[in-house]
């Protein structure tokens, strides 16, 4: 059933967590490159491999977030050994390693990336398994609007990758019509930044309940440009 996520209410002052708070995100090589980056209200957790999290035992508190990138073996005393824990994990894969990845048991949320096949089949099999779907740029309107119907009322949410902020807006908009039922494939081909800002704050969290997430190069960049159409965190 659709959401009715209701449009045209000013954002209540007191709503902690709009649709971009904390919501992009970058890939670091290091964690000592991603606490070198700089800080916004837009800037959720940074990507850090699991590999290089050992270098940082000790020298890090618990209060640092970081998302785990699964590039070695998810071994579970090792897993357990990382500091700092990480807040959710992902994990990078090939569609013959489909069914290997739905195995996987970390201590926090996982995020899958597949890198080929059906996109919505893949994401019933990821939800089925309890893993967050990631979505990868490069798909086609309806893939992405096909996936966004499997992912508007699980529980699950997804994470995605986007090049600029125009793909960030479009998902936003895709999102937020895959909860009201919308036509998901006219959101994604012509976003409106209107209807996004117009959105009250319980709608704003049910929209950060599906997409956790977006992974860009450029967070800071991709942030200007957004609030540049008038959508700044809040």
């Amino acid at each position: 059933m659709p959401i009715p996520l209701t449009l045209g209410m000013p954002p209540s002052r007191e709503e902690p967590r709009g649709l971009l708070t904390a919501l992009l995100t970058r890939r670091h090589p290091t964690l000592a490159d991603a606490l070198a980056a700089p800080a916004l209200d837009a800037i959720g957790d940074p990507v850090v491999p699991v590999s290089t999290l050992t270098e940082a035992l000790g020298e890090t508190t618990g209060a640092v977030r970081i998302v785990g990138e699964l590039d070695v073996a998810p071994d579970a005393e090792r897993l357990a050994g990382l500091r700092p824990v990480p807040v959710r994990y992902q994990l990078d894969c090939t569609a013959a390693d489909l069914d290997d990845a739905l195995a996987v048991a970390v201590p926090a949320p996982l995020t899958v990336y597949v890198d080929a096949g059906d996109l919505p089949v893949t994401a019933r099999a990821l939800v089925g398994a309890g893993h967050s779907p990631g979505l990868p740029t490069g798909r086609d309107v309806g893939e992405i609007a096909d996936f966004l119907s499997v992912l508007a009322h699980a529980g699950t949410g997804y994470v995605a990758r986007a090049r600029d902020a125009d793909e960030v807006l479009a998902l936003l908009a895709a999102t937020v019509a895959a909860l009201r039922g919308d036509d998901v494939r006219a959101a994604l081909a012509a976003p409106d930044p209107g209807r996004l800002t117009a959105l009250i704050p319980e709608a704003a969290a049910a929209v950060r309940e599906i997409l956790l997430a977006v992974e860009v190069d450029d967070p800071a960049g991709v942030a200007r440009d957004l609030a540049a159409l008038g959508l700044a965190a809040r």
